[in-house]
């Protein structure tokens, strides 16, 4: 998927937690070979040419779409599946492989999970009693500082994704051009209990602009968001205050 995974797991039983962080990372790889549009031998690059339906495809493929087109409705469009008229689930892929990872190592008895996918986290448990897990997110304008630190004490599952210009550049398409996004965003992050959505709403709300991005994630329910601009100027849901320290 072209970034770093990093697993870090507590507690449960050691050779069990072990071999379900064997299962994780071999599940990660499996993703790559399938899911990949930069494999011309991958299962949806084959999809997308017609050499194949989507029921001789593995099923994780066909749960995956049914997910990005709850995605598209959701989002009223801002979130798609498709890159220049080709089928492209990339922008969902990696949160939900990410979360799949993360709900599998804490089925094997993990009481403690944190599975960081290129920056985007899925939370589960706590990494010790009375110790909950917070996440950095990173300052888009100021390189090596902290827009803010999110904890998820007194949940059992958080997510926490970020969508912007400052690692990869213009990398976020509007759907409706097919082009680069142009908005008044660096960075949006969205703090959810699902890395799957949490990832696919910062995308949507980066390519809606602030104003827009900002009224749609305050409609979502269970949702927060902090929408940084280029100008400096930090937007942030109203029930953002809660997840901070």
């Amino acid at each position: 998927m072209g970034t770093v995974f990093s697993l870090d797991v507590r507690g449960g039983e050691p050779g069990t937690v072990r071999a379900a962080v064997r299962e994780a990372v071999a599940g990660l790889h499996r993703v790559d070979e399938v899911f990949s549009t930069y494999r011309e031998d991958s299962q949806i690059s084959r999809l997308a040419r017609g050499e194949l339906g989507v029921e001789e495809c593995d099923p994780e493929v066909a749960e995956v779409l049914a997910l990005a087109a709850e995605a598209e409705r959701v989002s009223e469009g801002w979130f798609s599946a498709r890159h220049r008229g080709r089928l492209d689930p990339t922008g969902i892929v990696k949160g939900w492989a990410t979360e799949r990872a993360a709900r599998r190592l804490a089925a094997a008895g993990a009481s403690g999970v944190s599975v960081n996918g290129g920056g985007d986290v899925q939370l589960l448990g706590a990494p010790g009693a009375g110790r909950p897990w917070r996440v950095g997110v990173s300052d888009p304008l100021r390189p090596g500082g902290l827009a803010a630190v999110v904890s998820a004490a007194g949940a059992d599952e958080v997510a926490v994704a970020t969508s912007g210009t400052a690692e990869r550049g213009d990398h976020i398409v509007d759907p409706r051009t097919g082009r680069p996004a142009v908005t008044d965003l660096v960075a949006v992050t969205v703090v959810a209990p699902r890395l799957t959505w949490a990832d696919c709403w910062a995308t949507a709300a980066f390519a809606m602009g602030s104003r827009e991005g900002l009224r749609w994630l305050e409609s979502l329910p269970g949702v927060e968001g902090l929408l940084i601009t280029a100008g400096d100027e930090v937007r942030c849901t109203g029930g953002l205050a809660g997840w901070l320290g």
